[in-house]
């Protein structure tokens, strides 16, 4: 059955067509958003008043974010647990890759899968589950450590000197796994003859791991460090969920991601909270450069 002249499409057309679905809803949730918060970065709104009450400041959002110094603490607590979250899941994710890749072979699915599991986790579960475990009182993290040293419970959830190692912690375990993934995948790519002839040439473990190994997943170490880098500038869920949106006490746990949203729904000031995310897109687009730097072949 011929369809009518009316529906048929030309060779020409067909793949614009095809491509629409995505780029309207791509236009309509993406870029409009995105425009959005720029155009908003220059103005000064209170949403309950309606779009007619934006006024134009030009750059005094900007100025506003600069020299706030809530801004400036919360962007030094996402520092702070980006690197202390960030640089231990390599250190660790990477020689567990080497060591599940050489010495798993038919339970290998079964044992990647299980460090990955917390990364599909509810993110909601997750900080629920770890509330329970660094209670002050009852929780398993306290009653583990006074069974092993003694002395009184830690308050991991109440005092500003542990909430950041405790979200830490938990921002540790969770992506682990992810980078346990990536490296893993690097490693099945690594054709094992250079491991044959380096063992014949007489090169240990360690020597094949550093001259071998290394410089062979270095392009999926780059990857990872970025997505890191990226995702802890970002971190939003478990601090929020575990300070109760509110950054903890004396706000040390009060992410840059935290802030803006407070700035937006709390205090009601979009376009103080719009020209932050553009300041706090800035930071990831200058570590992410610097990342690039890093990782750049030497000449």
């Amino acid at each position: 059955m011929k369809l009518p002249a009316l529906l048929r499409l030309s060779p020409r057309l067909t793949p614009y067509v095809l491509l629409s679905p995505f780029v309207i809803l791509f236009c309509v949730f993406g870029m409009f958003p995105l425009a959005f918060s720029l155009y908003l970065a220059f103005q000064s709104w209170e949403p309950t008043s309606g779009l007619s009450a934006m006024q134009f400041v030009a750059l005094d959002n900007f100025a506003f974010a600069l020299q706030d110094e809530w801004f400036w603490k919360s962007l030094k607590n996402t520092g702070w647990l980006a690197v202390a979250s960030g640089v231990p899941q390599h250190l660790v994710a990477l020689p567990l890759a080497a060591f599940i890749h050489t010495r798993f072979k038919r339970l290998r699915n079964g044992v990647v899968g299980a460090y990955f599991l917390p990364y599909i986790t509810s993110t909601v579960a997750i900080a629920i589950l770890f509330s329970s475990l660094f209670s002050k009182d009852f929780g398993l993290v306290n009653q583990g450590l006074l069974a092993l040293f003694g002395g009184p419970p830690i308050d991991w959830l109440g005092a500003p000197e542990n909430i950041k190692p405790a979200i830490a912690m938990i921002v540790f375990w969770r992506y682990v796994g992810f980078n346990v993934v990536l490296y893993l995948a690097a490693l099945q790519t690594i054709p094992q003859d250079l491991y044959e002839a380096a063992t014949m040439d007489g090169a240990g473990r360690l020597q094949q791991f550093f001259f071998i190994t290394l410089p062979s997943i270095k392009p999926m170490i780059f990857f990872g460090v970025t997505l890191s880098v990226i995702g802890g500038l970002q971190i939003f869920e478990e601090p929020f969920i575990l300070t109760g949106g509110r950054g903890g006490s004396d706000q040390a746990g009060m992410t840059t991601a935290i802030y803006l949203y407070r700035m937006a729904f709390d205090f009601n000031d979009f376009g103080a909270a719009s020209a932050m995310s553009w300041l706090l897109f800035l930071v990831v687009v200058v570590l992410t450069w610097l990342t690039n730097l890093a990782f750049k072949p030497r000449p």
